[in-house]
């Protein structure tokens, strides 16, 4: 057993997931990896330590999602940190997308989040003691062309965590959110062959002239997680370069 407990990362198969893996386990945590990329998982969780699991979850099903946590919880212990890293969208336009497409972006990017969040929260509020980031994006508080449906799904994430930081202040548990801007992963790549023209100008805009890395990203989650961040909730923190400045 670490030092620091169970953290569990969502979306553990993917870029962002991979590299909060890699972090957490760094940082002292026994992580618990969930996503239904099998093959990504395999990778991840070379990255932890190996008393570490990984669980194969559909996340937009709340029965998986709530039997996965129960596993963990009975398998490795009590889940002292929820790091969310789940998302998904494709790069179109609103008025040119169908209503099963904006049920998944909404499935993926917000409710996957309330599945895994309610049964996580309830045993930190037993426990009184508990740390919970959600990595957003900053699509969420400027708005996106291309990312309409995700931006409002990413937007509900932030407000949700506002509001549970406000209820459960009182339990000793922390809930904040970063807000990723323009990041190099296979989902930015794939949003980029579909409308290029896009990430171009996000690049144009960012003052670093870059795209992000995981890595960077991670860091930040990996801060929030941690005791120097023991004074902040409720908050949505921009790690996008200083796309934006608010």
């Amino acid at each position: 057993m670490t030092s620091k407990g169970v953290a569990l990362v969502t979306g553990a198969g993917g870029a962002m997931g991979s590299a909060c893996v890699a972090r957490l386990t760094r940082d002292g945590y026994k992580v618990a990896l969930m996503d239904k990329n099998e093959d990504g998982l395999k990778e991840s969780v070379k990255k932890a330590s190996s008393d570490s699991k990984y669980w194969i979850v559909d996340q937009t099903n709340e029965t998986e999602t709530r039997t996965a946590v129960q596993e963990i919880e009975d398998q490795l212990g009590p889940i002292e940190a929820l790091a969310n890293t789940v998302g998904w969208c494709e790069g179109t336009k609103f008025a040119d997308e169908s209503s099963d497409y904006w049920h998944k972006v909404v499935a993926v990017n917000y409710l996957a989040e309330l599945y895994v969040t309610h049964p996580v929260l309830k045993g930190m509020i037993e426990r009184e003691r508990g740390k919970i980031v959600y990595i957003t994006s900053d699509a969420a508080k400027i708005g996106t062309g291309g990312e309409a449906v995700y931006a409002g799904a990413k937007a509900a994430v932030c407000a949700f965590a506002k509001s549970i930081a406000r209820e459960n202040a009182r339990h000793n548990i922390r809930v904040n959110c970063t807000a990723p801007g323009a990041t190099e992963t296979p989902l930015m790549r794939e949003v980029e062959q579909q409308n290029p023209e896009m990430i171009k100008r996000m690049v144009k805009l960012v003052p670093f002239r870059r795209l992000g890395t995981p890595e960077e990203q991670a860091d930040v989650v990996s801060f929030l997680l941690s005791d120097d961040a023991r004074w902040i909730t409720g908050q949505v923190i921009s790690t996008s370069g200083g796309l934006t400045m608010c």
